[in-house]
């Protein structure tokens, strides 16, 4: 089975990501808006029992933190994707860490740039009068994060919660 883990942001947020995903973002209606931290890997039902074991450990090793949107990126000429540009902060990037080393040794294909997408698969065109008209745009968003979620893939494509964890020393 496939699986992801990823943080998803209030529903505010979600809501703005959804007023472009909807009609930018071919995913829009298999997944919710959400920061991938780390990519769709494939487990069995023995290796999920210990991924579980290990993100509670994890879980436990790092502190909510806070979630702050700044503007509008993309990841051209690479692809064309659009997001919402999420700041790193020590936190996030930690969580991100823990997340590929150990029993999640694999190197992640790309550098993390923690961001929300909310268009991808636009053609050049399109991409580039998007961009131009988000960049224009001010968005400032902030949030506390005190949670993330595996997620496991449904033979229609679509994502859904498999376990979700709270961040933070002591907590359950």
């Amino acid at each position: 089975m496939k699986y992801g883990i990823v943080l998803f942001p209030s529903k505010k947020l979600q809501d703005i990501a959804n007023s472009y995903r909807k009609r930018y973002d071919p995913n829009y209606a298999l997944v919710p808006p959400h920061l991938t931290l780390k990519a769709a890997f494939e487990a069995d039902e023995k290796e999920i029992g210990d991924i579980v074991k290990e993100l509670r450990k994890i879980a436990k090793q790092v502190k909510p933190f806070k979630l702050s949107v700044y503007k509008f990126s993309s990841f051209a000429p690479v692809n064309n994707v659009i997001y919402l540009k999420v700041e790193p902060n020590p936190e996030l990037t930690k969580l991100h860490e823990l997340l590929h080393q150990g029993k999640f040794k694999e190197k992640p294909e790309y550098a993390f740039v923690p961001h929300i997408t909310i268009g991808q698969n636009l053609s050049d065109d399109e991409h580039s009068d998007v961009l131009g008209r988000l960049k224009m745009l001010k968005i400032q968003h902030e949030e506390t994060i005190d949670r993330f979620h595996i997620l496991y893939q449904l033979e229609n494509g679509s994502w859904t919660v498999y376990e979700t964890f709270l961040l933070g020393e002591g907590r359950d």
